[in-house]
């Protein structure tokens, strides 16, 4: 039998075809998607180069190594399109994975289709094109690809740019750098021998700062209190914070609110200290950081920590006599919020099920914004009703992605996005103006903020600007403009101290409602980038585990004066601190114990469509360590079903990606039956941003009594042999 590379249809391939594919199309998809830079194209041009000459002649290496550029290449594209960020290393044993080239969570496919078949046919050229071996390329070939990798290397360390990663790097790129900076920190630690470094402090991050100056004289005047947290919304769109930082961005895509917050005690320099919303809320409404990683949200954390649950500031308004009152316009299933907002101290929860005024639009998350506001204006009118002073949580949904708004919006905007911001700016504004006609701003502290921030092109830190305005009854008392730097973790802080509540002493934090004379540290990772400011310096982490060192006297600012890089024990400390506050709830401990489950009656669809808004189960964005071992036990029972009973399927993901586990098929559940499932799978490597699934079909309702999910760490002599498959036991149904 002949060999296998002489049978190959490509027994050397032409150096054109190979070019088209491994530096043309990547040069010429980089321009077509908008990631125009310099630092990129050279990137592409030194990666390319050097795929070129390991393939060239080298038939059984070319291939796979086609075959990976080229899912590299679109799995780029598609997940910066959907999440705004790029494949991490742990991505890339779903490269392969359907679900990883969906445009988003929605699962509405390839979003750049013409990539995908530009790169079948450049591979297929490569396969197809020369019959005969090629002559040996001249030994100094690879001269070209080290000098522009190495001059690339030399422009990141000399003259460091903010732009964003896929800008400047093509995925391999990346992930050799990272690999090359991960090597040259250990031999850094190693020489400097760092490995024995005490724990850095974090008190000044971690501690509650009363010490300054109040605005008001004793407690308000407010009786109640009501926040309203805007999906995914910059501090950029409000005119007043771009006017305090001479931002370069200029579009006014939420006029309305911009003229709010002239009347209001606006914070330009107001930072959000992570994505996602359960983290943004936790960190609003405990006085905590968000985790700084990808880890498992402290909210879901929460529920196995009651003590710390009493600290949250629904908890705290509740012990002061307040009735606590949670409302958003999406389903409460998704990210356990009907279990993690009673837990922080809610006493009433509702989501889309509470709202009985028809939507506007068709949602796939739930109520529109129009429609959600004006619910919301009835509620605030029932509470008003009653002689208890209350405090109201608001979350609207519409702009999440998929965003959607009114075909009038639509045609006036350029984008499905803007015209999404544009329809939730006139409705959080009719809703204002709502709440002055019924005079409920006479009694009542309001504070309109974010959750996150969806990030803007070519606006520094836009990912982690937020905004925070502040109406009061003592409107006069207050600055117009608040100086210094604040974040979601000092809104637990500012609400207590504004009615002269009680602050406990273990809560984060400064007041908004007090002046300070003095710098803070603060932190934030968002877009991947890890940041902290210590007040006078403001310190930048990448992929690299390299960090940039800018002088700025504010965490927000549109430019900075670069001081220099730092590496090895400096840039160490940064993740230590971060590392360090992330364990403020699980206290480093390994072993996680968990139940989604809450007994409700829910009502099916006939149909499931969507993974992430038809979830039935809360359980998602979890962390499971390395060496561990995760135990899923679930009981579903049919309430009211009608003959032909009920489909459910239970998928798993991570980072938002479909992720293979041997988890068994659910039987149909039948009328007046139940299916009881318990399996477990190993977790060689950390799993982070892992979530569950559970879809359920039929006409009638079920009831989840048990969901389960305890992880905890293999015995030693296991860990050498695990494997990563799960194993799986059927138990009954």
């Amino acid at each position: 039998m002949r060999p296998f590379g002489h049978w190959l249809p490509y027994p050397a391939a032409s150096l054109t075809a190979l070019g088209l594919l491994f530096i043309l199309l990547p040069i010429a998809s980089r321009y077509w998607l908008g990631w125009s830079d310099l630092a990129g194209y050279i990137s592409d041009v030194g990666i390319g180069s050097l795929l070129l000459l390991l393939s060239y002649r080298r038939p059984l290496l070319a291939v796979p190594l086609m075959l990976v550029w080229g899912l590299m290449l679109l799995g780029s594209a598609e997940l910066v399109t959907a999440v705004g960020r790029m494949p991490e290393p742990g991505d890339l044993k779903y490269l392969s994975d359907p679900q990883f080239v969906s445009r988003s969570t929605q699962g509405s496919g390839i979003s750049y289709p013409l990539l995908a078949i530009a790169l079948i046919a450049a591979a297929l050229a490569c396969l197809l094109t020369g019959r005969k071996r090629w002559p040996a390329l001249p030994r100094y070939s690879a001269v070209l690809p080290a000098l522009l990798l190495l001059g690339h290397a030399a422009d990141q360390y000399l003259n460091p740019s903010e732009v964003d990663q896929w800008k400047q790097f093509n995925l391999p790129h990346k992930l050799l750098a990272e690999s090359i900076n991960k090597a040259q920190l250990g031999i850094e630690d190693w020489l400097a021998g760092n490995e024995a470094n005490s724990p850095p402090d974090i008190a000044g991050l971690a501690r509650l700062d009363l010490s300054g100056t109040p605005l008001l004289d004793g407690a308000g005047k407010a009786r109640n209190v009501l926040i309203i947290t805007l999906e995914g919304i910059p501090g950029a769109y409000i005119a007043a914070n771009r006017a305090a930082i001479n931002s370069s961005y200029t579009e006014d895509l939420m006029p309305r609110l911009s003229q709010w917050a002239e009347r209001s005690m606006n914070t330009p320099d107001y930072v959000l200290h992570s994505h996602q919303t359960i983290r943004g809320l936790y960190a609003m409404l405990c006085g905590d950081y968000s985790k700084l990683d990808s880890g498992t949200p402290k909210g879901v954390e929460l529920l196995n920590n009651p003590a710390r649950s009493e600290q949250c500031l629904p908890a705290q308004m509740r012990s002061q006599g307040f009735s606590t009152h949670f409302l958003q316009g999406a389903g409460l299933r998704f990210m356990a919020k009907d279990q993690i907002m009673p837990q922080m101290g809610f006493q009433q929860t509702h989501g889309r099920e509470w709202f009985r005024n028809k939507p506007y639009l068709e949602f796939p998350w739930g109520m529109d914004d129009k429609a959600y506001f004006e619910g919301a204006l009835k509620y605030v009118g029932q509470l008003r009703q009653k002689k208890q002073p209350w405090m109201l949580t608001l979350l609207t949904v519409g702009t999440h992605q998929p965003y959607s708004a009114p075909q009038e919006y639509l045609s006036r905007y350029p984008t499905a996005k803007q015209a999404a911001i544009g329809y939730l700016d006139d409705a959080v504004a009719d809703f204002l103006e709502g709440l002055e006609k019924q005079g409920v701003l006479k009694n009542t502290l309001v504070i309109v903020t974010s959750d996150e921030s969806h990030g803007l092109e070519k606006v520094r830190l836009a990912s982690a600007w937020g905004f925070n305005l502040v109406l009061a009854p003592d409107q006069v008392a207050l600055p117009k403009t608040k100086p210094g730097v604040y974040g979601h973790v000092d809104l637990t802080a500012s609400v207590l101290d504004y009615f002269a509540l009680p602050v406990p002493d273990n809560i984060a934090g400064r007041s908004l409602f007090r002046s300070y004379s003095t710098p803070r540290e603060i932190m934030s990772y968002t877009n991947g980038m890890l940041r902290q400011h210590d007040g006078k310096v403001f310190t930048e982490c990448n992929f690299q585990q390299v960090c940039r060192r800018y002088a700025s006297s504010g965490f927000i600012a549109d430019s900075a004066e670069y001081l220099g890089r730092v590496s090895g024990k400096q840039a160490r400390l940064v993740s230590q601190r971060a590392a360090l506050l992330d364990q403020s709830i699980s206290g480093g401990q390994i072993g996680q114990r968990y139940q989604f489950a809450n007994r409700e009656r829910i009502d099916l669809k006939a149909e499931s469509r969507d993974d992430w808004a038809d979830n039935l189960i809360g359980a998602q964005y979890l962390e499971m360590p390395e060496g561990t071992r995760t135990r899923v036990t679930l009981k579903i029972e049919a309430v009211r079903l009608d003959r032909n009973g009920a489909n459910l399927r239970l998928k798993t993901k991570e980072f938002d990606r479909d992720v293979q586990l041997a988890i068994p098929e659910l039987p149909a559940l039948q009328p007046g039956k139940s299916v009881v499932l318990s399996f477990d799978f190993d977790n060689p490597k950390t799993r982070k941003a892992f979530s569950f699934h559970l879809l359920g079909e039929g006409r009638g309702a079920i009831r989840i009594s048990d969901f389960s999910v305890v992880t905890e760490p293999l015995p030693p002599e296991l860990i050498a042999v695990q494997a990563p498959e799960a194993t799986v036991e059927n138990l009954a149904h």
